[in-house]
């Protein structure tokens, strides 16, 4: 267990890094365009809320590259690796046109929903901006996801780390008009993201071109889409994209709602779920170390070590999230300090980390052990899961409680954030026991492998 901690633990590492700097991005968004107006705030928030559901559902698709690569790598197959990504990029960019095509679309959903029309304007500029990097971005993931299958973290962590002050430099330019750029508000964020989408995916290039992933030889030939190979990883990333976007959506479309109080109420939300977004990186990481190590050890045939591997990284995230429940309970009002002078706000986004601190201990549960899962290609039953915890469970609860229907007390908005821990709860619990009935089921194991491969 010691030496497998340490495995783990090198490999999530460089993986918490890179998450960590990309939700700090996040985080300069919020905090840079705070002070402009809460009408900017609102209208970033209720842009990412459509972009990063969406965004995620198809870079999920994608990440069937990671575990497909892990058990090629403990299996010793390093030639077939470069076809796993020429394949994964016949996914990516016909399917980032599809969202360039959303996401320049979307002002009718916006006044269908109702939301604050002050915020529209700002959230329709912010997504078209968005669009100019999507395309780029799915391709880095394909990418990305061939050296952390090769357990090779760092060039995730890298790129990310050398983002973060580029992407605070393009927002001071950007949102206020500086180094001679216009002053574009909100809608700067959008085109400081695309144009740090960019760089990562030239820098990607170039690493797989001349570093030790020349092995892979994904640049050595052009390949014709292969639509068996495409199949393959569609069949197996469809469920991980679709567990993100289920996940991702319930809290957008919570949003959304929340949109039809104020445009304080929502700038309010969006602090607390840039905090409670923040301190899940962690175990994100965690969790997707785990998908590397239980992918390797189930390549090489090690069951039981990939069974350890899971159960590692669950323990290692619980403890972790503990933890970081007393720090936010603790330090809530200081830390909401830190991104708005708005009092009303403020206190509203106070209160809701009350309610952080109790989500993330099932969010930090459940994120580790979807991660091992992923590892041992079990994909199909936890979407199921997610659809259940998340929409048979967590909407309804937040959209009775939020609004006061069926005779309850309307709560507003920290109605929805019980609703929302309530869902996080009950997807903790079923992947939790999806994990262990399945890491002792070594039948059910080879045969999702056979699955993968047919």
């Amino acid at each position: 267990m010691r030496s497998e901690l340490g495995v783990l633990l090198r490999l999530a590492a460089p993986l918490i890094l890179a998450q960590l700097s990309q939700m700090f991005m996040g985080v300069a968004d919020v905090v840079m365009v705070s002070r402009v107006s809460a009408t900017d705030v609102a209208g970033v928030t209720l842009g990412g809320n459509l972009y990063f559901p969406t965004q995620f559902l198809v870079a999920g698709v994608i990440m069937a590259v990671t575990p497909t690569i892990a058990q090629l790598h403990g299996a010793g197959r390093i030639g077939e690796m470069g076809e796993v990504v020429r394949q994964a990029f016949f996914i990516a960019i016909p399917a980032g046109v599809l969202l360039v095509i959303l996401f320049n679309n979307v002002e009718p959903l916006y006044h269908w929903i109702g939301v604050d029309a002050r915020a529209i304007p700002v959230s329709v500029g912010y997504l078209h901006a968005l669009s100019f990097g999507v395309m780029p971005l799915l391709c880095f993931f394909a990418m990305r996801y061939l050296c952390e299958g090769n357990s090779w973290t760092k060039p995730a962590m890298v790129l990310s780390l050398l983002s973060l002050p580029t992407k605070v430099l393009l927002n001071y330019g950007f949102i206020y008009g500086n180094f001679g750029l216009p002053e574009l508000g909100g809608v700067g964020c959008g085109y400081s993201s695309a144009t740090i989408a960019w760089g990562q995916f030239i820098a990607m290039v170039f690493i797989i071109r001349h570093s030790r992933m020349q092995k892979a030889g994904v640049f050595n030939r052009f390949s014709r889409p292969d639509f068996s190979a495409i199949g393959r990883l569609i069949r197996l990333g469809v469920p991980i994209g679709l567990s993100n976007f289920l996940e991702m959506a319930v809290f957008s479309a919570a949003t959304l709602l929340i949109g039809r109080i104020s445009v304080e109420a929502v700038a309010a939300h969006q602090i607390a779920m840039n905090i409670g977004g923040l301190t899940f990186m962690i175990p994100m990481g965690i969790g997707m170390a785990a998908a590397i190590r239980v992918g390797f050890n189930t390549g090489a045939g090690d069951l039981e070590a990939a069974r350890r591997s899971g159960w590692l990284a669950i323990g290692v995230a619980t403890a972790f999230a503990v933890v970081a429940a007393i720090a936010v309970l603790v330090g809530r009002h200081w830390i909401v300090s830190l991104y708005t002078p708005d009092v009303a706000v403020a206190t509203m986004a106070a209160t809701l980390l009350m309610y952080v601190a109790l989500f993330q201990l099932f969010d930090d549960a459940q994120v580790t052990a979807l991660g091992s899962l992923r590892g041992y290609k079990d994909t199909t039953k936890p979407m199921y899961i997610a659809l259940f915890a998340y929409w048979g469970v967590g909407f309804p609860v937040a959209v009775v409680l939020g609004y006061g229907y069926f005779g309850f007390d309307e709560y507003g908005l920290p109605g929805f954030w019980m609703g929302l821990t309530a869902g996080l709860g009950v997807a903790a619990v079923g992947l939790v026991w999806r994990f262990w009935w399945l890491s002792i089921n070594h039948a059910r194991i080879h045969e999702l492998t056979r699955q993968a491969h047919a």
